[in-house]
């Protein structure tokens, strides 16, 4: 009779299908509800402008009520310079049959387009003709105004990115993890703003560097601050605020004034949207209006900062009494779990069904007892360095058993039987090898009476 093949004591499908999906279902929808509505359709939402002339405001609220917040201006010096201190994103004024639009392409070239629209409408309905003024042009090559936003995600994911190999430095202190960033966002600061000022991208403005430097470390140590509290949610709580909810607020191809409401109120909180307001006063405003960003980025470190005090003070304050109840020395630093994304899950295999397109086993072998037979049932465990269990299965009739999904290093495999004395094997894992452990137990009863033969190591 054709044996039985054991089917493996691992996740069930329902559960292993769940843990391989919310991930990339929760940024579909993400995607899906927070790029669409916020660009899909732009136009003007509460966005300020400056007045001076008489019958504007009435007709802008009839025309658009909502999107306009009208500032009354005296005279067209006031509403030029209102307009340069970025108190407000256009200005009008008219004079007889003659009307003038400021406007700054630096706040983006759609939106520009927007307000000569619609102030376009204003002015020949009072039968004036429109001049429209630049007061802030951007660099020959950024003709959409736009190009900072590429610079602030070239500056911002891979500041998420860091966060998460630092995870597996777990032989660094949070000081150490610090200097790190630091050191990181400074090279990435310096670089970048070099490359773009060569190309012909950006203004050759040094002061870019120290925003760069800013939303760098913000969105590096925050992520590292998360990290510990959303441990495998991690990835998506990163990846949501870092690129889900900043890119499409961040007013670099949409202008935050022609966002909808609630996106509004995130691209106010948002590093990479601060970022980008700060680099557009820096560069194009002679540093108007970059005090406000600038103070949120800094929000942002230090929250990221408190929060990895927070969880040393955690972690020490848990190891603290449970090396008190065990009467042993607390260990300078506790070790680090890794809260990223893991790929692949540790899992038992079939030890007869590796055909093509299944899971390779990593590691494998067999339990036999003192007299060569196969155990059949024996439990086989494999734990990490720190004494953590990995993956728990059992032999099937021929006493063989087989493992994936396992992290690279050192492991530790028990194998156990009810008749027989546990034994332990240290095995090194690498990428691509298959390991080999293989057991002979002895029965208990050997073992009582002073059997005397070591256990072999690998």
């Amino acid at each position: 009779m054709a044996e039985q093949t054991q089917r493996p004591r691992g996740v069930p499908t329902a559960r292993t299908v769940a843990e391989a999906l919310w991930f990339p279902a929760a940024l579909f929808l993400g995607f899906l509800f927070c790029f669409a509505p916020a660009l899909h359709a732009p136009q003007p939402h509460h966005v300020k402008v400056a007045v001076a002339a008489p019958g504007v405001e009435d007709d802008l609220l009839r025309h658009h009520p909502g999107g306009f917040d009208v500032t009354v201006v005296a005279d067209d010096r006031a509403a030029r310079q209102a307009v340069l201190d970025r108190d407000v994103a256009a200005a009008y004024t008219s004079h007889g049959r003659e009307a003038v639009l400021y406007v700054a392409q630096a706040n983006g070239a759609s939106f520009g387009q927007t307000l000569r629209d619609v102030f376009g409408d204003v002015a020949g309905r009072g039968g004036r003709r429109l001049t429209v003024r630049d007061l802030a042009h951007t660099v020959s090559k950024d003709l959409l105004g736009s190009t900072l936003l590429y610079f602030g995600i070239a500056w911002s994911v891979p500041a998420y990115i860091l966060a998460t190999t630092l995870l597996r430095a777990v032989t660094f202190s949070r000081r150490r993890k610090l200097l790190t960033i630091a050191g990181t966002a400074a090279l990435f600061s310096v670089v970048g703003w070099v490359a773009g000022a060569a190309l012909g991208y950006l203004p050759a403005d040094p002061a870019a560097m120290g925003v760069a430097f800013l939303l760098t470390t913000a969105v590096s140590t925050f992520a590292s601050g998360i990290a510990p509290f959303t441990r495998q949610f991690f990835p998506a709580v990163g990846m949501g605020l870092f690129i889900v909810l900043s890119i499409p607020t961040s007013g670099g191809v949409v202008a935050a004034g022609m966002l909808p409401e609630p996106f509004q109120h995130v691209h106010a909180v948002m590093p990479l949207a601060n970022a980008v307001d700060a680099l557009r006063g820096v560069l194009y405003f002679d540093g108007a209006g970059v005090l406000k960003p600038v103070l949120v980025l800094c929000a942002w470190i230090a929250g990221g900062v408190a929060l990895m005090g927070l969880d040393a003070w955690l972690r020490n304050r848990g190891a603290s009494g449970e090396y008190a109840d065990e009467g042993q020395e607390e260990p300078s630093e506790p070790p680090v779990e890794d809260p990223a994304l893991e790929t692949p899950v540790p899992t038992a295999l079939p030890v007869h069904r590796h055909h093509f397109g299944e899971p390779v086993p990593m590691i494998e072998g067999t339990v036999h007892d003192s007299a060569s037979r196969p155990v059949r049932g024996a439990a086989v465990i494999i734990m990490d360095t720190a004494g953590r269990q990995l993956v728990r299965t059992r032999t099937d009739a021929r006493g063989e058993y087989a493992a994936t999904g396992l992290p690279e290093g050192y492991l530790t495999v028990v194998a156990a039987s009810p008749n027989g004395s546990p034994q332990a094997r240290q095995k090194l894992m690498r990428l691509g090898e298959v390991v080999r452990a293989d057991f002979a137990l002895h029965s208990k009863v050997h073992s009582e009476e002073g059997d005397g033969r070591p256990a072999h190591r690998a």
